[in-house]
């Protein structure tokens, strides 16, 4: 008997660790059940079906290793009805030799859901199940007198016609026929005559398991260099991330420290500096934003101040000369020069109708005649008389 326990408890560590690769969630300690069962057993032949019908009544307990099999331990005794029923044998007789239970039988059972297997499992158990029972284990007679008792092999096989109750389908009520075999006699050959029919209905319960259920939850068994190649990908991804961050944050502060620079440029008020040392040498000037070629409401003054001479002085001519601050390339810098003395030019032909031929307009490159580059951003225009 302690052999027999051993190698069930074996064979339900061994399938559970088996079973627990398939559904991450399910742990040793997860899914077992206990079942109460109570009907009816008569021989299969040789006998009157009714006449020989007699009571009798089972425990299981069992676990559920994956949603398709299981593994179940189940006793089932007979009652004694000549002990009760028998003219010449009464109940006050049992203790010299008749017994109320002449018959019990321990099986180790393995069970396999039919519907499951067929259909596959969706998460939850449905409302009603077919599960396929086939077992083995110890069959015992008592018969009165000393040394009499007999003990047999015995085989079961059967079906359980399960309805699950309930929400979580923590109960199962089953109808469950089946036949029970015995090697009689120490004989090896399954004997028709020494076989059982049993009929009987069982009540089920089903423990809660860690995952919150009484049945198996989907999962999933990660493979763990899968998840160490997904976690170093992570960290890199986040490494680069922060990296944009910190590139972006760069360039933001360098967008705001321009922009800074660049509304204080614009408050400063409009310088015109002009040279009259003598009538022959009138210079005005025209300011430009940084990198910028367009003349700005706030410089337009100083380019019509320049319109309204040559138009009072008829003999009157202007040299313009545009000028870069030193940012940038050489290319770039004598470019715009060039561009900040057309655009002056350009506004006295367009706007104020001065002749092309008494305006000369040429670039310098960068500007030297300021300490302070900024100013350096700037058309010279110098009146010739």
């Amino acid at each position: 008997m302690k052999k027999f326990v051993s190698v069930f408890a074996l064979a339900l560590v061994a399938m559970s660790v088996s079973a627990e690769n398939l559904y991450k969630e399910s742990k040793f300690f997860d899914n077992w059940y206990l079942g109460i069962q109570g009907g009816i057993t008569s021989p299969a032949v040789g006998h009157a079906f009714w006449r020989d019908t007699r009571g009798a009544f089972g425990l299981n307990v069992g676990k559920q290793l994956t949603p398709i099999f299981g593994l179940e331990l189940e006793y089932t005794g007979v009652i004694n009805t000549e002990c009760s029923n028998h003219p010449d044998v009464q109940w006050a007789s049992l203790a010299s030799g008749g017994y109320a239970i002449d018959y019990t039988v321990l099986t180790m059972n393995g069970t396999v859901n039919l519907m499951n297997l067929i259909a596959g499992y969706k998460g939850t158990p449905r409302l009603f199940e077919i599960q396929a029972v086939a077992g083995t284990g110890w069959g015992h007679t008592f018969l009165p007198g000393p040394d009499n008792d007999q003990n047999d092999l015995v085989f079961k096989f059967g079906a359980n016609f399960n309805f699950n109750l309930g929400k979580q389908k923590a109960w199962t009520v089953a109808l469950k026929p089946a036949i029970v075999y015995d090697f009689v006699n120490k004989a090896l050959a399954m004997r028709a005559r020494a076989a059982q029919i049993q009929i009987f209905a069982g009540c089920t319960y089903h423990f809660k398991n860690s995952n919150g259920t009484h049945s198996f939850a989907f999962g999933r068994a990660y493979d763990q260099a899968e998840v160490d190649r997904l976690n170093a990908t992570i960290n890199e991804t986040r490494g680069m991330v922060a990296d944009r961050d910190q590139t972006i944050a760069t360039k933001n502060q360098r967008i705001a420290d321009l922009e800074a620079a660049l509304k204080a440029c614009e408050a400063k008020p409009a310088v015109v500096q002009t040279v009259t040392n003598t009538k022959d040498n009138l210079e005005c000037y025209v300011y430009f934003k940084q990198g910028k070629s367009v003349i700005s409401a706030a410089q337009q003054p100083n380019v019509e101040r320049i319109a309204t001479f040559l138009k009072n002085h008829a003999g009157s001519k202007v040299v313009i000369k545009g000028y870069a601050s030193p940012e940038g390339s050489v290319e770039v810098n004598e470019r715009i020069a060039r561009q900040r003395a057309e655009a002056v030019k350009t506004m006295l032909i367009n706007k104020y109708k001065i002749a092309a031929d008494r305006i000369s307009a040429e670039g310098q490159g960068v500007g030297n005649s300021f300490s302070e580059p900024d100013w350096n951003r700037v058309s010279i225009c110098t009146i010739q008389q």
